[in-house]
């Protein structure tokens, strides 16, 4: 059965500390947020953080979005975010910006089926995340 289904959109995450949570994903994930000031004037419910290819809608904890998962939580999302460079360079940049690593490498299978490594580490939500390579 094949339905029209392209892929995600985006990730809805509940973030205890705003000020915390951007500043981490701007400076470990390069992330973007060009609608900052619509979400600080209160026009938005959730900030749109562009990472790459990829798109997190942070809320607040204390003021969630008008609708939201059942049990919007600080720490209860995994996030794993494909990385084209080698494993040893995404180990690399965690250290660089003094984030640990707290598994890997390890083996993994991508979402495309192919075989690749993983780094898992964990933002200030203690939201887990992943850096996934694949093998060369």
């Amino acid at each position: 059965m094949t339905i029209a289904i392209r892929g995600i959109d985006h990730i809805a995450m509940t973030v205890a500390d705003f000020e915390a949570s951007i500043a981490f994903y701007r400076t470990v994930l390069a992330a973007e947020a060009p609608r900052e000031a619509e979400f600080r004037s209160d026009d938005l419910s959730s900030l749109p953080l562009y990472i790459g290819g990829a798109v997190i809608n942070m809320q607040r904890a204390e003021a969630p979005a008008y609708i939201v998962a059942d049990k919007p939580t600080p720490g209860a999302v995994d996030i794993c975010f494909r990385w084209d460079d080698s494993i040893e360079a995404a180990i690399a940049h965690l250290e660089s910006h003094g984030v640990a690593v707290i598994e890997g490498p390890v083996p993994r299978f991508a979402a495309d089926r192919g075989a690749g490594q993983s780094v898992y580490f964990r933002d200030p939500d203690d939201n887990l995340l992943e850096f996934l390579t694949t093998v060369a």
